[in-house]
C-alpha cells in the first residue's frame, strides 16, 4: 500500500467514529461558532439537534477533533455520546459561544434545535435568549430559576417577561442540595412562565462530595439515562 493510500484510510477513519452500539459517527469534529470552538457529534441522518451548555464557568477547552478537555464530568458533557444514540447531532458549546449562531449553525444541519442547559449554563441561555437567540425548544436542568432558587441573578430576572420562553422543559431533583439551585425555585417559575414550562421532578440517584458538583443530586449522579430520555424528547 503506497503512502497516498495510507494517508487516505487514516483521513477516512479521523472523521468516521463508532460507538459501542454500532452507532456511526460521520462527523466528530471541532467547529468554529463565530470566533469560539465547539464540539460537533453527528449521525448519518439525525432526527434533530440539541445544543448543551454546561455549567460552572462554561469552559469545556475544545481541541482538535472534538476532543473536550474540561469539565467531563459535568452532567451534559459526560452524555454528549447518550444523545447521539437518541439520533440527535450534538454540539457542546462553552461561555463565549454566541447562542443565536450556535441556533443557526444547528438549524442548517437539522431541526428542531433544542438547547439544553444545566447549573450555570442557565442563566447563560437566559442571557442568549434576551440577545435574540431562538431555539425551537429549551431544557433546563438544575437551574438558577427564580430567586427561590437562592440566587439573584437567575432566569427570571434576566429574562424579565416570560414572552420570549421558547416551550421549556425544567428537569429538577428533588433534593437538589446546592444553595443556588434550591427545589423551592421551580414552582415560582412555572408560575411566572404562564403556561410555557413543564416540570419534571427526580428523585433517587447518588449524592456525594459538593452539593453542586457533578457527584451530587444536583449533578443527577446515578441519573444520567433519565436525563436524556426526557431531554432527548422533548417537546
Amino acid at each position: 500500500m503506497n503512502a497516498g493510500n495510507q494517508l487516505a484510510i487514516a483521513t477516512l477513519f479521523a472523521a468516521i467514529a463508532f460507538l459501542a452500539d454500532g452507532t456511526s459517527v460521520t462527523a466528530q469534529e471541532t467547529v468554529s461558532i463565530g470566533t469560539a470552538k465547539a464540539a460537533l457529534l453527528r449521525t448519518d441522518a439525525p432526527r434533530g439537534s440539541v445544543i448543551l451548555m454546561p455549567g460552572g464557568k462554561g469552559d469545556i477547552d475544545v481541541g482538535e477533533n472534538g476532543k473536550i478537555s474540561e469539565q467531563l464530568n459535568n452532567q451534559l458533557v459526560r452524555t454528549r455520546y447518550d444523545y447521539l444514540k437518541e439520533g440527535l447531532a450534538v454540539l457542546v458549546i462553552d461561555a463565549n459561544t454566541n447562542l443565536s449562531q450556535a441556533i443557526g449553525y444547528m438549524a442548517a444541519i437539522k431541526r428542531p434545535v433544542v438547547v439544553i442547559a444545566t447549573s450555570r449554563g442557565t442563566l447563560r441561555a437566559a442571557r442568549g435568549l434576551v440577545l435574540g437567540a431562538r431555539p425551537d425548544a429549551l431544557v433546563l436542568t438544575s437551574g438558577f430559576l427564580t430567586k427561590k432558587s437562592g440566587n439573584n441573578e437567575n432566569v427570571e430576572t434576566i429574562l424579565q417577561t416570560p414572552d420570549i420562553l421558547p416551550p421549556t422543559l425544567v428537569i429538577h431533583h428533588r433534593c437538589d442540595g446546592c444553595p443556588w439551585t434550591s427545589p423551592q425555585g421551580v414552582e415560582p417559575f412555572v408560575q411566572w412562565a404562564g403556561g410555557r414550562v413543564r416540570v419534571e421532578w427526580l428523585d433517587g440517584g447518588i449524592n456525594k462530595g459538593d452539593a453542586c458538583r457533578a457527584k451530587s443530586y444536583h449533578g443527577f449522579n446515578g441519573l444520567d439515562k433519565v436525563v436524556v430520555a426526557l431531554a432527548a424528547h422533548f417537546p
